[in-house]
């Protein structure tokens, strides 16, 4: 930071005085551009994202004022944004200034009282709690010094706080090389998908977190095999009292385990559900849970009676399992992590482990080594319905309405053109909706739009909007090192043929001799 006379124009933090003003002039347009829209001076539909064809429905005040309305929301998101950028620039700019005026020869106890005096200072400003405050203090710091291009996406109104929250996060412990390659990537604005703030422009927090992580996940600097051997290491159960008699218990465990039981309780909950059971699915779930963890049969316990203590050691998973992985990591000649359906990357190892013990219903999914497109999907029957679901959770991966994170496990296929319509059963004219928006796809004007082999149907709204739905992050995998380039397309000695010939005899050498 550079040190400077308070007042005198010299800058700190991400700018200094001249930064701050910059951002509130653009607060300030943010707030004009709303006055114009209330006023009633906004322009057809109000938005590029609207329909212009349905000129005539201008006529009617209602549909102008319910248009205007949605325009102003649009503008308030982006005022939001701006807003908090200013209070960024603010937080940094007071706590480098304080921090300028130091005496470098104050000793680290001086230091140390000086950082809980700002911490104290700008809680009790914007009357927060003294955590909140210092969480908003290292948010500031790391934004102006180790994401600019968020920092400047956040001032445009091009990407929320709340997105913006989820980079920080998720850049937390990444070196400067990963941290700019990770903000890069949700930022670019020519990103299938993306808005003009990128990805983390178009997707709600909800749904960006988890797409951040898993890109974190495969490019960070540290083995994920590394990560995860700690991360099994602390795995544990929480116990935390709540309102009303009531509590919470969790569990800390490794991702197939996690996944697979959680698939597993929801499938026994929606095999109970029926004309006679007054249970809501949580509710079914929540009972099968505990009554797997008060069961004191001798089934739960290693080589003793129900007295024992020593609990058994955990099976390989017996639940739907969807895991995409790069055949080179499947035959172990590479240790890029594979992607398992519902939570994200895993380890190569973990990939393996399921493919070698199995799942009653598991299905591993075959991506091709020089584009990382899907290759294969393994199934053990040929029928062409449930293929096509399978196809289509690879595709969409959740419910593709905007926003939503429903599980794919529990959406149906749906044709986007109705049959009766003339609608064809293929992939583009499939997705996969929530029971949720399955409904009002066939009860409101929400219709979906066409979609393709790679990326899901996209929305228009009763109002004429488009909305895109989220896409896969699908990426190239790995080569192994002893296998090189020889021209596009062709490697030396065919290893992609070799490998599916090998991949083949392993999981089902009966029907390839």
């Amino acid at each position: 930071m550079e040190s400077g006379v308070a007042g005198s124009g010299a800058t700190w933090g991400g700018g200094g005085r001249a930064g701050i003003l910059a951002a509130v002039a653009s607060v300030a347009g943010f707030v004009d551009e709303l006055a114009r829209i209330v006023a009633g001076g906004s322009a057809v539909a109000g938005s590029p994202d609207a329909d212009s064809s349905d000129a005539g429905a201008r006529l009617d005040p209602l549909r102008v004022f319910a248009d205007d309305c949605l325009d102003g929301l649009a503008v308030q998101r982006k005022l939001e944004a701006a807003a908090a950028a200013v209070k960024v620039l603010l937080v940094d700019g007071h706590v480098g200034a304080v921090a300028a005026m130091e005496d470098p020869a104050a000793g680290p106890e001086w230091a140390k009282g000086r950082e809980m005096a700002s911490v104290a200072e700008v809680a009790c400003v914007l009357t927060i709690g003294e955590r909140a405050a210092s969480a908003l203090i290292g948010e500031a710091q790391a934004l102006t010094s180790s994401l600019p291009a968020a920092l400047d996406a956040l001032q445009a109104g091009q990407v929320s706080w709340q997105n913006t929250k989820v980079l920080i996060d998720e850049t937390t412990g990444l070196d400067p090389a990963a941290t700019a390659a990770l903000e890069r990537h949700f930022l670019d604005p020519d990103t299938p998908g993306a808005g003009p703030g990128g990805v983390a422009g178009v997707l709600p927090p909800a749904r960006l977190r988890p797409k951040v992580r898993s890109w974190r996940e495969r490019h960070h600097p540290d083995s994920i095999e590394k990560r995860h051997a700690k991360g099994a290491a602390d795995r544990r159960m929480e116990y935390a009292p709540d309102r009303d008699a009531m509590a919470w218990i969790s569990m800390y465990l490794p991702a197939d385990q996690a996944n697979a039981a959680w698939n597993r309780t929801r499938a026994l909950a929606r095999g109970l559900q029926g004309p006679d059971e007054f249970r809501t699915l949580p509710q079914l779930m929540a009972d099968i849970g505990v009554t797997a963890l008060l069961d004191t049969g001798q089934h739960v316990h290693a080589g003793g009676p129900e007295t024992s203590t020593t609990p058994a050691e955990p099976q390989a998973p017996r639940a739907q399992v969807l895991v995409t992985v790069p055949v080179f990591s499947l035959l172990g000649l590479t240790e890029e992590p594979a992607v398992l359906d519902g939570h994200g990357p895993i380890p190569a190892s973990m990939a393996r482990r399921l493919v070698a013990g199995g799942a009653d219903s598991f299905h591993r999914v075959l991506v091709d080594p020089r584009d990382g497109a899907p290759l294969e999907i393994g199934r053990k029957s040929y029928r062409i319905p449930e293929a096509m679901r399978r196809w289509l959770r690879l595709r969409d991966g959740k419910c593709p309405f905007p926003g939503c994170s429903n599980h794919s496990l529990d959406n149906e296929a749906d044709h986007l053109l109705a049959w009766h319509h003339g609608g064809t059963t293929g992939i583009t004219n499939l997705a996969q909706p929530c029971p949720k928006h399955h409904r009002m796809k066939h009860t409101s004007a929400w219709q979906p739009t066409p979609a393709t082999k790679n990326a899901p149907p996209g929305w228009i709204s009763p109002a004429g909007r488009r909305y895109t739905s989220e896409h896969q992050n699908w990426e190239p995998p790995h080569w192994p090192p002893a296998l090189t380039e020889v021209e596009p397309g062709r490697v030396r000695g065919n290893p992609a043929e070799t490998a599916g010939r090998e991949l083949a005899l392993q999981t089902n050498p009966l029907q390839h001799p």
